[in-house]
């Protein structure tokens, strides 16, 4: 029934609820906020790392950048949480999710980027020995006495170092991840062993607690019986054992770390990074307006505390 309206005629409308919208992304795509959107929670991990492969130990892969902007929630590297994100409501945002980087016989590859709105997660660094792949959104753990790579200030972790005694005495660094650093090997090395990945980092923004951007754990010298490095909380892959296989990937939609192959006579093959994911949460808008109202539905509704202007 049409009603006055200070002059205006209209047709009295209830308060119509928004409730909280979450949109999980596993690979490319694009978002459309609801109607009323002004803000936006994220969760954004790279792809992650891929592990190395190197007869003298080899190093894990670092997890894929880590930024969050969900309250009281942690991003990478140590860091708070972001601040969110401002959108337009019913307006259409590309989401990138970056794939994890590719094992080799050799230096793992990086992995790589995944964005929201002009919000960049980082790959993560590769394990590798000298290569450019180590650093990262997590470092790529080190093989062959040299340093992890490094990560990126608020999205993870450096990888560990590497450490060589001689014959069969070496081990390599654990990818770093988004919440730790990638374990080192210690000097002198221990024989034939491999070292962890760091962990990730949890958060609920889908409504349960999930540990995401683990590091690749990594594996000693020509390693056919040896202790391997375990992958970080958050989907890192753990080092190959036995010798000459491939070495376990970092699980998909996490930007898990690769695990490391100890590379023997170059025919191991180092743990692909796991592809990473975007989620997007849009939270609750109360009460849209629409249409015309009332005064009589005004006064209500601000009285109850459901206008909104």
């Amino acid at each position: 029934m049409a009603s006055s309206n200070g002059g205006i005629v209209g047709v009295d409308n209830p308060p119509v609820a928004q409730p909280a919208v979450i949109t999980t992304f596993n690979s490319s795509g694009t978002l459309t906020t609801a109607p009323y959107t002004t803000t936006a929670q994220y969760v954004i991990v790279a792809g992650g790392g891929a592990g190395g492969a190197n007869g003298n130990g080899s190093g894990g892969g670092g997890a894929g950048g880590y930024r969050a902007s969900v309250p009281g929630e942690a991003s990478g590297g140590g860091a708070s949480a972001e601040s969110l994100a401002s959108v337009s409501g019913a307006t259409g945002y590309p989401i990138v999710v970056g794939a994890g980087g590719a094992g080799t016989t050799s230096d793992g590859a990086r992995g790589s980027v995944s964005s929201f709105n002009g919000v960049i997660s980082t790959g993560g660094g590769g394990g590798s020995f000298v290569g450019p792949e180590k650093p990262g959104g997590s470092g790529g753990g080190a093989s062959y006495s040299t340093g992890g790579g490094s990560g990126t200030a608020g999205q993870g972790f450096n990888g560990g170092a590497s450490s060589y005694a001689g014959g069969s005495n070496n081990g390599g660094g654990g990818g770093g991840g988004a919440g730790e650093v990638g374990t080192s090997c210690p000097a002198p090395a221990p024989p034939e062993r491999g070292y962890p990945g760091g962990d990730g980092v949890a958060s609920s923004i889908t409504g349960s607690s999930v540990t995401r951007a683990g590091g690749g754990g990594s594996t000693g010298r020509f390693t056919n019986n040896g202790i391997i490095g375990a992958g970080g909380a958050g989907g890192g892959g753990a080092g190959a054992n036995p010798v000459s296989s491939t070495a376990n990937p970092g699980t998909a939609n996490t930007g898990g770390g690769g695990g490391g192959e100890d590379g023997a006579n170059g025919t191991g093959t180092g743990g692909n990074g796991g592809s990473g994911v975007v989620i997007i949460k849009e939270p609750d808008a109360g009460y849209a307006v629409s249409g015309i109202w009332d005064m009589n539905a005004l006064y209500d509704n601000v009285k109850a505390g459901t206008w909104t202007t």
